[in-house]
């Protein structure tokens, strides 16, 4: 399984900044995932049947490649279906962690008040996507009570969910290092850091 999705994702080994100020050593291509759908459809269909049987009424995903899953899933599950929009700030410390804001578009916060929410992102490794949009989510009075992905790299989704108390849902899961830049071994190597979270 984690072989045919990572098949569509084309992994590139190097040394990353991700969105989240974590660095890793792997980055995988997501802009292409959903160009054609009816390639990932199973994965999708898999995703949404997990995810049905949490009683949600919504879906909801960071834009891009997550709100674009979030669409798919609540039109199989024949639900709502809301995006969070990513706000980077004009100045940002290299070594702050999760700078980057997620928002719900105006007028969209009252609508999702006291309903229960699968937040959905294509792949989650650090989460920043996610726990953004979670984030904005809480913000305006919804109960997520899952998260989901079709590929997790590393741990830190699940211990995301075990401290917030939602479950995690995922097709498939691969081990997956992130580390803090000042404990980074890519750095202390003397790699060349490309910067992936950039505007």
């Amino acid at each position: 399984m984690e072989q045919e999705l990572l098949s569509l994702l084309n992994p590139r080994k190097g040394h990353f900044r991700l969105e989240s100020g974590y660095h890793g050593g792997m980055w995988l291509d997501l802009d292409p995932l959903f160009i054609v759908l009816r390639r990932i459809q199973p994965f999708v269909e898999m995703l949404a049947e997990r995810l049905h049987r949490h009683n949600i009424e919504v879906v909801c995903g960071p834009l891009v490649g997550g709100a674009f899953l979030a669409q798919a899933i609540a039109s199989l599950l024949d639900v709502e279906f809301y995006y969070a929009g990513r706000f980077v700030p004009a100045v940002r410390d290299a070594g702050t962690l999760y700078p980057v804001e997620y928002r719900l578009p105006g007028g969209v916060g009252r609508r999702v008040r006291d309903k229960t929410i699968a937040v959905v992102d294509d792949v989650i490794s650090a989460g920043s996507a996610a726990r953004g949009t979670l984030a904005a989510l809480y913000s305006h009075g919804a109960k997520p009570v899952v998260l989901g992905a079709l590929l997790v790299l590393g741990n830190q989704a699940e211990q995301y969910c075990l401290e917030h108390g939602i479950a995690l849902e995922q097709i498939a899961q691969l081990p997956y290092d992130v580390w803090l830049p000042a404990e980074c071994p890519l750095c202390a190597s003397g790699g060349i850091l490309e910067d992936m979270g950039a505007p």
